[in-house]
């Protein structure tokens, strides 16, 4: 049986300890991914950084 080709990434924000859960295909996007998105903890729009799920 053949490996998905996506994996599972955490988003930390760079302001709380909010996070985000998505995917992403390593094959096709090898930087870490980097997004401005919405930090409730905070409420308003912050730096996401692409780290490991533990």
């Amino acid at each position: 049986m053949a490996k998905p080709a996506t994996v599972k990434v955490r988003l930390n924000s760079t302001e709380s300890g909010f996070f985000y859960v998505t995917k992403k295909n390593p094959r096709n996007i090898t930087e870490k991914l980097s997004f401005r998105k919405y930090d409730p903890i905070v409420k308003k729009h912050v730096e996401f950084k692409e780290g490991k799920i533990k």
